[in-house]
Parts: structure tokens; C-alpha cells; sequence
């Protein structure tokens, strides 16, 4: 069983005080203590020195790191979980204060954090979304009327996503989120994500926005009327969706300030992965972040092309 943390002091002296603590810890999570070649997931293992193993079928040598997030990494995995560990706060780390507590670059803290971004979007968490769902769409990029004279886009008011990024937020209630960065928000656009997300026959429930029209042919879809003040009509709403879309934007605005909108999807990700491990223990998402580091890979140079 796996030892229970509460305090960072208690997780970084007492549970992973050496190096080779966090290499046992992550072969318990990722393997089951059972090594698996990344080459040949049916070939017989041989264990080397210096944690390394063989793989017999192609002779490749491997460790734990191969084939997940911290390949090749020059960090020591003390730092990576101390990065993870934090990276839970409910709002998130910004690089520069994540950098401080490291002791490293503020671009090596960014890659860091981007990389476990990427362990956000998690299996676990993809399941069809049924019964009572809320369907909303929210936008990244700030008012217009904050911006200054020479950086306001015209005619940008509203649902424009001319100078903001788009996201569709589905909720289960009492049950997961799931959050698309989306090209715009039209009906050819939304319509396809919220079937391919929702169990059909589910009842949904949405504002008064146009695309939303014809989701009844699959669902029991039912509105709210928001510029009529209208938030409640039995058991419609989206207050589920739109506190999850206030979490969001707090977070992004205030920890992380300005993000880019090619990397809009992860940081969606990030909170969508805090929402859904809410009733999760600090150790249950830890465990289940480092074993969604497999196969999600990211190179500096895919992140800044």
C-alpha cells in the first residue's frame, strides 16, 4: 500500500528523501513493481544496474522514465515530484513562483509545467457524460472595453471569437467536465462535440444561444433564457458550467495572466483535471497524475514551434 503524505514537509523528507525513492515510487505506480519493455510490452525483462533494464526480444535497454513525459529530462525526479505536488493548488503555480521554489529558470518552470499539463488530460476522466448534463461556452482573452485605445478590435462584443479563444464546457452534475478549445461557436461546430461527449437520450440543458438549436433530436434539451434574468426553470440552469467557467478564468487570469491560444487546450485541461479529482485524496491524484506521464511526451521543441 502506498504510504499516505498530508504536508509538503512530510512529502519531500520523509517519502522521497533520495533519488532512488522517487525512481521505486514511480515503478510501483507505472509498472506494479512488473517492468515493462516501452519497445515489446510482451518481452521478457532483464534487470541491469543503475536501474536500467533489457528488453530481449530487441536487445534495447530502458528505464522508467522511457516512453513517458520525463524521457530525457536533466531534472532530478525529486523536482519533478515536488512540481506535481504543487501543481495541485486550486489555482495553479505560475512559472516564476514554481521557478523560485525550484530553483531554476523561469523557462525550464514553464516547460516543466506544460509537460505536466500534458498528464491533465486523463483517461480516467473521458467516460460518456449522462444524465443531468449543462452545456456552455465561455471565452479566453479579456474585455474589450479593459483594453487599451490602440489594442481594442472592432465589433468584438458579445460571442465574437475574433480576438478570443472559445471553449465548450460540458458538465455532468455531480459528475466530470469536459473542455474543448473550439474554432468558433457555431451549430456545425458545437453540435458534433456535445453528441460525441453526451450519452443520448441524457437530459441537456443550455442558454438561449442559436447553435444549441436541434440538440433535442438526440437529447431532452431544455434552455434558460439569460437575457431575460431568466437562471432557473426547474431543473434547467448552467450555474454548474458557469461556476466551473468562473474557476477557470480566476485561475488563468489570476495566477497565469495572458496565455497563448495554441496552448489554451492544456491549461483547459488543468482545471478540468482539478474539477474532476475534486473528491480525490492529495495522494490519489498524485498516484493517478504520474501514471497518466505514460505516453504523453512533450518536447521543448513541439512546445515552442
Amino acid at each position: 500500500m502506498v504510504q499516505r503524505f498530508k504536508k509538503i514537509f512530510e512529502f519531500l523528507l520523509k517519502r522521497f528523501p533520495t533519488e532512488q525513492h522517487c525512481v521505486d515510487y514511480l515503478e510501483e505506480i507505472i509498472w506494479n513493481d512488473k517492468p515493462v519493455s516501452p519497445y515489446d510490452p510482451n518481452s521478457k525483462i532483464y534487470k541491469l544496474p543503475n536501474n536500467q533494464y533489457k528488453c530481449s526480444k530487441t536487445n534495447k535497454r530502458f528505464n522508467i522514465k522511457i516512453g513517458t513525459i520525463f524521457e530525457n529530462t536533466k531534472l532530478p525526479l525529486q523536482i519533478w515530484f515536488y512540481a506535481f505536488y504543487v501543481f495541485d493548488r486550486k489555482k495553479g503555480i505560475s512559472s516564476l513562483e514554481l521557478a523560485k521554489e525550484l530553483g531554476v529558470q523561469q523557462r525550464t518552470a514553464w516547460f516543466v509545467l506544460h509537460r505536466i499539463r500534458e498528464t491533465s488530460d486523463c483517461p480516467t476522466f473521458k467516460n460518456m457524460l449522462e444524465g443531468f448534463v449543462e452545456v456552455d461556452e465561455t471565452y479566453l482573452g479579456g474585455s474589450n472595453s479593459n483594453r487599451h485605445w490602440d489594442k481594442k478590435v472592432p465589433n468584438s462584443q458579445g460571442r465574437s471569437w475574433k480576438d478570443k479563444v472559445p471553449l465548450l464546457v460540458i458538465v455532468e452534475r455531480d459528475g466530470n467536465v469536459i473542455v474543448e478549445v473550439v474554432p468558433n461557436v457555431k451549430k456545425k461546430t458545437l453540435e458534433p462535440i456535445i453528441r460525441a461527449n453526451v450519452k443520448e437520450g441524457s437530459n441537456v440543458y443550455t442558454d438561449e444561444w442559436l447553435a444549441y438549436n436541434g440538440l433535442g433530436k438526440w437529447f431532452n434539451h431544455e434552455i434558460v433564457i439569460h437575457r431575460k434574468k431568466q437562471y432557473v426553470s426547474g431543473n434547467a440552469s448552467t450555474n454548474s458550467a458557469e461556476n466551473f467557467n468562473s474557476c477557470l478564468k480566476r485561475g488563468i487570469y489570476g495566477t497565469y495572466h495572458w496565455i497563448k491560444r495554441k496552448n489554451a487546450q492544456r491549461y483547459a485541461n488543468e482545471f478540468a483535471f482539478r474539477y474532476n479529482a475534486r473528491n480525490y485524496s492529495d495522494e490519489e491524484r498524485f498516484n493517478l497524475m504520474l501514471l497518466s506521464t505514460v505516453g504523453k511526451r512533450l518536447t521543448y521543441q513541439e512546445l515552442i514551434s
